[in-house]
């Protein structure tokens, strides 16, 4: 099965049927570089700890964002996204459905309008959907880490190369 379709099939158990396509998920995985991580866990049993820590093993730039703690994966931590002062490609959030609202709000009246991605199980509709009919590419529902996984090896290796490059 090639990758597509196995992104394909990460993507269909999404809750979100205006999610990116496959292509378009492939192309946002390939290009995004910096990542603030809303909700990054101070737990590594934690999946806001798991997904984050494999994103850093694969190049990404982290950018952890937690009230609660002063360093995580070796970074410092902002205590908000209004923190993070650096561009960043997109907005990774880690925070219930309920808390992601205000987040996504806050995500996309960034200058930069970075890719805004709300991990399985969290949804913010009616913001995602202003989001998107201003032109921003928001993600909801769906689980970073498959996504990526889903990209064959190739693909993975090519992006580790320009991410770190």
């Amino acid at each position: 099965m090639d990758a597509l379709k196995r992104l394909q099939r990460v993507l269909d158990r999404s809750g979100d049927p205006d999610n990116p396509s496959a292509e378009q998920l492939k192309e946002i995985i390939l290009a995004v570089s910096r990542v603030a991580v809303v909700g990054l866990s101070r737990f590594p049993e934690k999946a806001a700890r798991r997904v984050p820590s494999y994103m850093a093993t694969k190049g990404y730039d982290i950018i952890p964002v937690n009230p609660f703690a002063d360093r995580i994966l070796g970074k410092q931590a902002r205590r908000h996204l209004d923190e993070v002062t650096e561009v960043v490609d997109m907005v990774l959030v880690f925070r219930p459905s309920e808390e992601a609202a205000a987040v996504l709000e806050l995500a996309a009246a960034r200058p930069e309008r970075p890719v805004i991605w709300l991990q399985e199980g969290i949804r913010a509709d009616r913001q995602a959907a202003t989001a998107r009919d201003d032109g921003l590419r928001v993600v909801q529902d769906l689980c970073f880490f498959q996504a990526h996984r889903a990209l064959t090896e190739d693909q993975l290796r090519s992006h580790q190369r320009t991410v770190s490059g």
